[in-house]
């Protein structure tokens, strides 16, 4: 059965599209099967795989009117990896959620019925903590969060942790944080290199590479493709192989939610 990941923070432009896609097509070059569900109502991890328009089915249908999720999946160019897509339209299903029955467990329900057929499931979760990542978070058997080197960082993070303890509490005992991830990271500033250390400092289950600010990484999706495809060669694309490979073949750390120091 599949490991399935959110890739969450509430904070927007912190690069959780970015990753989600990046991450896939690395994953998929070491020949594993990933399904992208794009749960963001601006749909940007669809349009960045180069599916802007579904014809059929997407992850509105699937959440809110119980559509099978294996009607929703399309393929995309880049291989090995099958993506549900989504449209503004799930922005309503926030609100459509609130009177449903068991409304947090929707997405964990839909997931279950594709999880043999894949190796690995990412969640691309909205920039909010609403009941749509909320859902994801329900579903998830481990949560990436990437986090932009930059100096409100830690305080975002503190929220998303309340968060995930919330959900630990009260929906999904076992959700694990596997590891926070520096993203825009410049290693010429000295900004960029104190956030990396307060978040080390702070969250020893922070992952070893960190991903670089990249201009090629910014082109990409207007191109609806991941940087592997579009430039295999440059510092992102490179950045997200490691990942990859870290994910892959690291154990996992100690599970530090809330901050502080303990084991590895």
């Amino acid at each position: 059965m599949s490991v399935v990941f959110a890739i969450a923070n509430q904070k927007g432009g912190v690069g959780k599209t970015t990753t989600a896609i990046s991450l896939a097509a690395a994953l998929g070059e070491h020949g594993k099967e990933i399904l992208i569900v794009d749960t963001d109502p601006q749909a940007n991890a669809s349009s960045a795989l180069g599916v802007r328009d579904p014809d059929g089915n997407s992850l509105y249908d699937a959440l809110v009117e119980e559509a099978p999720l294996l009607s929703t999946i399309v393929e995309t160019e880049t291989p090995r990896v099958s993506l549900v897509p989504t449209t503004p339209g799930l922005a309503g299903a926030e609100v459509e959620l609130v009177t449903m029955m068991a409304r947090e467990f929707r997405m964990k329900r839909a997931l279950e019925t594709v999880r043999d057929n894949f190796d690995i499931i990412l969640m691309d979760c909205p920039p909010s903590l609403g009941l749509l990542t909320v859902n994801a978070l329900t579903a998830a058997d481990e949560v990436i969060i990437p986090v932009q080197s930059e100096y409100f960082a830690l305080e975002g993070l503190r929220h998303l942790s309340q968060t995930i303890e919330l959900v630990r509490r009260n929906l999904n005992p076992n959700l694990l944080l596997r590891g926070i991830l520096l993203t825009m990271f410049d290693g010429r500033t000295n900004l960029s290199r104190d956030v990396e250390a307060e978040v080390r400092r702070h969250f020893n289950n922070t992952f070893q590479v960190v991903i670089p600010r990249s201009v090629r990484l910014s082109e990409a999706p207007s191109y609806g493709l991941p940087v592997q495809q579009y430039d295999p060669t440059s510092t992102g694309a490179i950045a997200y192989a490691q990942l990859a490979e870290e994910l892959l073949f690291t154990d996992k750390q100690g599970d530090n939610v809330s901050g502080g120091h303990h084991g590895s």
